[in-house]
């Protein structure tokens, strides 16, 4: 059984069970003088959870734990060959690989042509079992739901309850999510750190994590001074905002205070049309044009541009942003009450007058706010980078030459088959650690400045 007909099937019998539990509580409701307690679509919904819910999870256990279990029975199978460990490994993987299709039965050893008989007849008898178990599970849920369907069953609550555990479940699948991602980077750059020093890691000023291959070569093992990929992140992030905050907050207060209806439903949709631009297309467009085009001025005006500069990734990276920018203090420049504008307008101040001396003072901690999240989708930005600013790790103020981003050392690092065991490797964890703080750091500044200078109103 494939993983789409499950879940089609699973959806159609939830449906169906739906619409029967549905028809069932208004069938007995004729039948039976009295005021139902719950409205019929709960009872279908109860129907339908009973149904569809303990399958669903029955198949995330199986999904999770089969697998395990079926490579251990093949591993005890192939045990019996009295190979090493790690020639048991090789041929695990090549019998898995030939049960998948991956990998020609022709080219590998009988021994493991045999094992992956054996594991696609686990396979198989564990998918009917996982069948029987499933169809079980249906009918029986199918028949503890009918028996909740009254007039005064207290479907709703059941119903209303398992919303709010879902919500529950959801909520700490982030929270774990979250814990995760912090665990695995603090143990790998724990592990960083214990061949590279934290200070070499934050002060150096030379960064060549790729390891010497001859006598004399910077960087005997690697060097890992960071200072040049927080220049160049911080260097890119500024130009960016330049270009993002101030037409960003530009056309804010043009579509909140000055637009008409009919110009701001054409202006709108159009700023927030860059948001869904994909970024490689926004790195094409600064490679192709951007950076072009500034080489070529540059040229005309006696100076000095590199094909792929600071300048033309934070140019690009600016016009990204400008949507966030902009439709985050549009609405909060809409939250300003009207009173205000009236009040002023009373007092004799102008459009411009009221914008300024009252509607952007008390609108500035949203848009803070706004500048604060839209840097830190800067700082995390690397498709533009790579493909206009390039990879090259110079510690330089000149926006007119070639920097790389934290996030692009990242993936550098990462690309291709690497060994988890070496510095090279874990400085990517490192670097994830120092941008996840930075980050972090911004929509803390960001939420504190949104509640400490915020304004209630009437």
């Amino acid at each position: 059984m494939t993983h789409s007909f499950f879940f089609f099937a699973l959806i159609g019998l939830a449906a169906l069970s739906f619409l029967y539990g549905h028809r069932r509580i208004r069938a007995i409701a004729q039948r039976q003088p009295g005021k139902l307690h719950s409205q019929p679509r709960f009872h279908g919904a109860l129907l339908a959870l009973y149904v569809g819910v303990p399958p669903f999870i029955l198949w995330g256990l199986w999904q999770l734990l089969m697998p395990l279990m079926l490579a251990g029975f093949l591993q005890d199978r192939l045990t019996t060959l009295n190979v090493s460990p790690s020639e048991l490994g090789i041929l695990l993987a090549q019998a898995q690989a030939v049960a998948a299709g991956d990998l020609n039965a022709n080219f590998v050893a009988d021994a493991v042509r045999d094992g992956a008989t054996y594991y696609l007849s686990l396979q198989t008898r564990a998918d009917q079992i996982f069948q029987a178990i499933a169809a079980l599970l249906v009918i029986i849920g199918f028949s503890l739901g009918l028996r909740l369907i009254g007039l005064r069953s207290t479907v709703r609550t059941k119903v209303e309850t398992f919303a709010m555990r879902l919500m529950l479940v959801a909520s700490a699948v982030a929270i774990l999510t979250t814990i995760g991602i912090i665990l695995s980077l603090i143990f790998e750059t724990i592990r960083f750190f214990a061949s590279v020093p934290v200070s070499e890691f934050l002060f150096g000023l030379h960064w060549s994590p790729q390891i010497a291959i001859r006598e004399g070569q910077a960087g005997g093992s690697g060097a890992f001074g960071a200072v040049p990929l927080f220049a160049g992140t911080m260097m890119i992030t500024v130009i960016a905002m330049c270009v993002a905050v101030p037409i960003g907050l530009l056309s804010a207060i043009f579509l909140s205070e000055y637009a008409t209806t009919r110009v701001r439903s054409i202006i709108k949709p159009a700023l927030e049309i860059l948001a869904g631009i994909p970024t490689v297309v926004y790195g094409f467009f600064a490679a192709l044009i951007v950076a072009p085009a500034l080489r070529n001025t540059g040229a005309d005006l006696g100076l000095i541009l590199s094909s792929e500069s600071a300048l033309a990734a934070g140019l690009v990276m600016g016009i990204m942003i400008i949507p966030f920018v902009s439709s985050l203090s549009d609405d909060v420049i809409n939250a300003v009450p009207q009173t205000l504008r009236d009040g002023a307008a009373a007092l004799g101040a102008t459009p411009s007058e009221t914008i300024r001396q009252v509607v952007l003072p008390a609108a500035l901690p949203g848009i803070i706010s706004a500048v604060l999240l839209a840097v830190s989708r800067a700082i995390g930005e690397t498709m533009i980078v790579v493909m206009a600013a390039g990879v090259a790790a110079n510690l330089t103020a000149n926006p007119f030459e070639s920097v790389t981003t934290i996030t692009v050392q990242i993936v550098m690092l990462l690309v291709g088959d690497q060994e988890f065991d070496s510095p090279k490797t874990l400085a990517a964890f490192a670097l994830g650690m120092v941008l996840f703080i930075a980050t972090l750091a911004l929509n803390a500044i960001a939420i504190y400045v949104s509640r400490r200078y915020r304004e209630q109103y009437d």
